[in-house]
């Protein structure tokens, strides 16, 4: 599914390069369940933005199903993101102006999905979640744990073939982190490919595989 080749990510700074990431070699199946692991400042993020096309690196290259994204241009890059993967983050972003079913009905907007067809999702999503009975209200309106079961829903509305999730928990109390561990584990089970940055051991645990980064670098 994911196929990343010697990726490196630096910043010039006249004749400085600071590296972000050095030499990544690093594949993914489909229907794996990932945890990247490793101290602050180690590129955990800057790779999964790298691997979420919200980043491009600054050498080698990066195959998804095949196809060559360090060759793509700006506007393949966003279609291959929009149709392909969901993203959860730690401060949730969802948009504060929308309610709940608004915020899960975007993502289905931006893939032209016709409205019968958004509307059954969106309702699908909501019953999952068991938030039927917030999905007209503000993201303001909501606790941390509800705020990212609708970042969630979101992120899965449109069928993505991956999430990509960074800290998910990491503004949640211990109840609700395992709560949305939890429901990240049963989107696996059911077939959707996960990558996670995580902090908790706690968390990396429910990945079939974890990935140690150290300073840019993937550490064996």
């Amino acid at each position: 599914m994911i196929k990343l080749n010697n990726i490196e990510k630096f910043y010039s700074n006249k004749l400085i390069k600071t590296y972000v990431l050095r030499r990544i070699n690093m594949e993914v199946e489909e229907g794996e369940f990932i945890s990247i692991m490793g101290p602050s400042g180690s590129g955990k993020t800057t790779l999964l933005n790298i691997i979420g096309m919200l980043d491009t690196p600054s050498n080698g290259e990066y195959n998804f199903y095949d196809e060559p994204v360090h060759k793509m241009s700006e506007k393949k890059l966003t279609e291959l993101h929009k149709m392909h993967i969901g993203f959860v983050f730690q401060q949730y972003h969802l948009i504060d102006e929308l309610t709940v079913y608004e915020n899960i009905e975007t993502p289905l907007l931006y893939q032209k999905v016709k409205s019968g067809e958004r509307k059954g999702r969106v309702a699908e999503i909501l019953d999952k979640f068991n938030m039927v009975a917030k999905k007209d209200l503000f993201p303001n309106q909501l606790s941390g744990g509800q705020q990212q079961l609708a970042a969630i829903g979101r992120a899965i509305g449109g069928n993505p073939k991956l999430i990509l999730a960074d800290e998910p928990t990491g503004n949640l109390h211990s109840d609700q982190g395992k709560e949305i561990m939890q429901l990240l584990k049963k989107l696996n089970e059911e077939g959707t490919t996960i990558i996670q940055v995580t902090h908790s051991e706690e968390n990396a645990k429910y990945g079939n595989k974890i990935i140690q980064l150290k300073d840019g670098w993937i550490e064996n």
